[in-house]
């Protein structure tokens, strides 16, 4: 069966929880979902998954249902004031959205121009400062470009390998961003200096098209391998258990 890129990148995203355990996945966005639903069903089957209130479900319940959807399985309660005692020991594994991201991974959600006139306002600082210095961190940018990848964020939502650095190692624990998937490729910080690196591109895709879209210079160790392609397993577990309505493709179309 042939991948869509949408398919590519749900599989990208998922191998982002690849040997995390028994964490509470906190995927947010429509293909992290998808996603994190992908790992659990296949190879990380220990893997926490909520129903964004303060349940733990089982199973691989579909996305995009709404209404249709099935009453979900309860395998726990998680309310509120636990999700902070799970957040600060690393416990958590959450993937975010940016909307500026510089070459160590510090990641701006806030306010685009100058913090005191923005040009634009965004979210804000949510959870990104917390989120980044206690648990794993992974990104899903569905359009790679020159305007979320810069040399410099104009905010710091998230906390990058260069500040956590200078944190020191005690505020710097926990602190680990796997990765970074893109419409276009698979970015990490698997590099002595933590700088971002082009770990690989997706099919069709060329070295040449993610640097040009890129606006710092990234490492490139050749030859980068192309993004791994689904299991026919993979694909039957996205069509017709995880995402039956086929939703996750509007995420990257809609970008």
């Amino acid at each position: 069966m042939a991948a869509a890129r949408h398919e590519i990148c749900a599989v990208a995203l998922a191998e982002a929880f690849r040997g995390d355990g028994e964490i509470l996945a906190s995927p947010i966005g429509v293909l992290p979902q998808i996603a994190a639903r992908l790992a659990r069903a296949t190879f990380a089957p220990d893997l926490l998954l909520t129903d964004g209130v303060a349940t733990l479900i089982g199973g691989v319940p579909p996305v995009g249902l709404g209404a249709d959807a099935p009453v979900p399985v309860v395998e726990g309660w998680l309310p509120y004031r636990a999700i902070f005692d799970t957040v600060w020991s690393g416990r958590r594994h959450v993937v975010m959205g940016a909307s500026q991201i510089d070459r160590y991974g510090n990641q701006n959600i806030a306010c685009i121009g100058d913090p005191a006139r923005p040009k634009v306002q965004l979210l804000g600082m949510r959870g990104a400062p917390g989120n980044t210095i206690n648990h794993p961190t992974s990104y899903w940018v569905p359009a790679h470009g020159k305007r979320v990848f810069v040399a410099k964020v104009d905010v710091v939502t998230g906390v990058g390998y260069d500040r956590a650095r200078a944190l020191g190692p005690r505020a710097s624990r926990f602190h680990d961003i796997r990765r970074v998937v893109t419409d276009l490729a698979v970015l990490d910080f698997q590099t002595p200096s933590r700088a971002m690196r082009l770990a690989s591109v997706h099919p069709g895709v060329t070295v040449a098209d993610v640097v040009e879209r890129t606006g710092f210079p990234l490492i490139v160790d050749e030859p980068v391998p192309t993004t791994r392609l689904p299991t026919d397993h993979e694909l039957r577990l996205l069509r017709e258990v995880i995402d039956p309505r086929g939703v996750g493709a509007r995420e990257i179309a809609a970008a």
